[in-house]
């Protein structure tokens, strides 16, 4: 029989949040420090505890002198590392998040604190110096109304608020490099929360070479275990003060946070696809009002929520004037912008590629630059349809759509195939009308790279996008076809840009279609040298379109503005706040009818998932019911009751033990 254990003589209930996916017990239980743990069992340490008769773990929240549980207490079992990785201030933005989304702290723990890695936390490590300050760089914050009074309140160590519009041209992640290092050079951090990995590499690059490699790490998801551990530690130890990262890295437990910021807060990458599925954008106006620290949101476009940071005063507009917006920006022609123009090229409207975009980049290729041109889809032909009646060309076997993968050669390629099973249709006849002539609805990269290298024999044609994305080109004649999201950066920038198939972007059944087409545009457009030099880009969609003219007018704000006022007229967010509910009927209704909602809750449906929206589980539900989506919207100031009420209701339902699963998303990207 072992010997009998003994309390710690200082603090001895430790309260121990444990790491369970079950809504109620999402809340912290007491445990007795045994005096051989007392050194080592401190806040923010992961430990194991015995819950309900197995091992789980958890992290101590808390030490405490006495506790109000009546009951016999457990003991802990064991300290899996001393190491203190759940600060302070990441507790408490664990906590808003999971109280802003109706989620549990659990699930947003795992966001925050990737697994641990015993050998690299071993390892040996020191506390370097503050990186010196940078440089000041030419031609930077200046150009922006207020820009350097911002750039010095950050390097004073205050704390601004921003909602930052970057000039068409800007070397963003030079400027961001230098609030970064501003924030360093005064013993504080600063995170840099992008999109992709390619993103993170040009950030780190421009931090780099302006504080030193020993300043910064970069995290993202792509590295391996041992890596990404390591980088973490970095940023929780004080030994990097920049940490630039992707989604996650917003949750970074950096020890004194001055600055946080979101680059392109509109981009998909940056909305958490787990539970409870926050915005990172969310996030780090959290973070900022936790730390008290710097938040800028920034982008060549902007979206409907950050306008609102903007219009409700909590954070300032830092953008350039019309004069210093017209020097930067290159020429911008859409269809339709004059009579004359239509009586040059009558075919415009129908053309895919119409006269004035050949001329444009015939112009470019003339004078030595490239050319980028955007397509909204991949592929060759990704769509097809009847060539008779126009009706959509399915799959025999699964219904799913037909598609070209490449053009017709002596090889057999160029036959249609399924996209959902990949069975090829050679002898393909219309469910329709039985016509067997197929049509191109979409045309993919592939297929306009050819038609392209066609129409300008000799010029170098790069493809990018899908599994080859191609990052960087030197300057020089080319002409880059790129999917949307995957455009290369030129040295030196582009010559000119054709913005094709606007419809297939702006004809999307997306909320946020009009804002993402622009954003799209926007970020291509941005990468063409100015007027001055010769720039332009023609965006083949009507003139007559508002976002069309916020592209030709570079005019991101009034676009924000005229989206958010939309919403506000039909109920959507930003304009207000709304949960979707998915789920089998009777869980839904379950889960709405215990909720205490509150008065101004509107319910809206229940009605089909959204088309590529998925559940956990997959097709039915345990009792064979299709999922369903529910909606309840309240207005802004009742966000907080709705998040709680939802909470609750969860927490009740798994406390019942009652079947059928539920999601909860407060505010999600897309609603229907």
């Amino acid at each position: 029989m072992g010997a009998e254990r003994v309390a710690a003589e200082v603090d001895p209930v430790a309260r121990v949040l444990p790491m369970l996916p079950l809504a109620h017990l999402d809340r912290e239980f007491d445990y007795l420090v045994p005096r051989e743990l007392e050194a080592d069992a401190q806040p923010g340490v992961r430990v194991r505890i015995r819950f309900a008769g197995r091992l789980v773990d958890g992290f101590i929240v808390s030490r405490e002198a006495t506790s109000d549980h009546q009951g016999k207490f457990g003991w802990l079992e064991r300290v899996i590392s001393s190491e203190r990785v759940l600060t302070a201030e990441i507790a408490q933005v664990v906590d808003r998040v999971a109280e802003r989304y109706a989620g549990t702290r659990a699930d947003v723990l795992r966001l925050a604190v990737p697994p641990r890695h015993a050998k690299v936390e071993a390892e040996p490590w020191e506390l370097g110096e503050p990186p010196p300050a940078p440089e000041p760089i030419e031609n930077g914050w200046h150009l922006y109304r207020f820009g350097d009074a911002f750039l010095s309140a950050i390097r004073e160590s205050k704390s601004p608020r921003a909602v930052w519009q970057a000039l068409p041209g800007e070397n963003w992640p030079l400027r961001l490099a230098e609030l970064a290092g501003a924030v360093a050079a005064s013993g504080k951090s600063a995170i840099l929360v992008v999109p992709d990995q390619r993103d993170l590499d040009r950030v780190v690059a421009a931090c780099t070479e302006l504080s030193g490699a020993d300043a910064v790490v970069g995290l993202s998801a792509g590295l391996g275990p041992a890596m990404r551990y390591r980088r973490w530690l970095a940023a929780l130890r004080g030994t990097a003060r920049i940490v630039v990262g992707t989604r996650s890295a917003v949750f970074a437990p950096t020890p004194e946070t001055g600055l946080v910021v979101v680059w392109d807060d509109g981009d998909d990458n940056l909305s958490e696809p787990r539970s409870p599925y926050p915005h990172a954008r969310e996030v780090a106006v959290l973070r900022g009002y936790v730390a008290g620290c710097a938040v800028v949101i920034g982008g060549f476009s902007r979206t409907a929520e950050a306008q609102v940071l903007v219009d409700s005063g909590w954070a300032h507009d830092l953008v350039a004037t019309r004069d210093v917006v017209r020097a930067h920006a290159p020429k911008i022609t859409a269809l339709a912008d004059s009579d004359q123009a239509l009586a040059r090229d009558p075919g415009a409207r129908a053309a895919r590629l119409p006269a004035i975009a050949f001329a444009a980049a015939r112009r470019a290729l003339g004078e030595g630059n490239g050319v980028l041109v955007q397509v909204p889809r991949r592929g060759y032909v990704p769509t097809l349809a009847c060539g008779k009646c126009r009706a959509p060309a399915r799959c025999r076997r699964c219904n799913g759509p037909l598609a070209l993968p490449a053009a017709a050669g002596p090889d057999g390629a160029g036959t249609p195939a399924c996209r959902w099973c990949g069975v090829a249709d050679a002898a393909y006849r219309c469910h329709a009308c039985g016509a067997k002539a197929l049509r191109a609805v979409v045309v993919g990269a592939g297929r306009t790279a050819e038609e392209l290298g066609r129409a300008f024999p000799g010029v170098k044609v790069v493809l990018s996008g899908g599994g080859d994305v191609v990052k960087e080109l030197p300057h020089g004649p080319a002409l880059v076809v790129s999917t949307v999201g995957a455009e290369p950066v030129m040295t030196g920038g582009y010559g000119a840009a054709l913005l094709l198939d606007g419809w297939a972007l702006l004809g999307r059944p997306d909320l946020r279609a009009a804002e993402e087409t622009l954003r799209r545009w926007m970020s291509a457009a941005a990468m063409v040298i100015p007027l001055s030099e010769g720039g332009e880009v023609v965006v083949v969609a009507d003139s007559g379109i508002p976002t069309v003219q916020a592209l030709v007018r570079w005019d991101p704000v009034g676009h924000a503005q005229s989206q958010f006022e939309e919403r506000d007229e039909v109920g959507f967010p930003p304009a207000v706040h709304m949960a979707a509910i998915d789920g089998g009927s009777a869980a839904i209704a379950e889960l709405v009818e215990s909720a205490e909602l509150p008065a101004s809750a509107v319910l809206l449906g229940p009605v089909e998932l959204p088309a590529g929206e998925r559940l956990p589980y997959s097709g039915e539900d345990e009792s064979g019911v299709a999922p369903e989506r529910m909606l309840v919207r309240v207005p802004r100031k009742d966000g907080r009751g709705l998040a709680d009420a939802l909470a609750h209701a969860r927490a009740a339902r798994s406390a019942r033990k009652s079947s059928g699963p539920v999601r909860i998303q407060i505010d999600p990207r897309r609603i229907g």
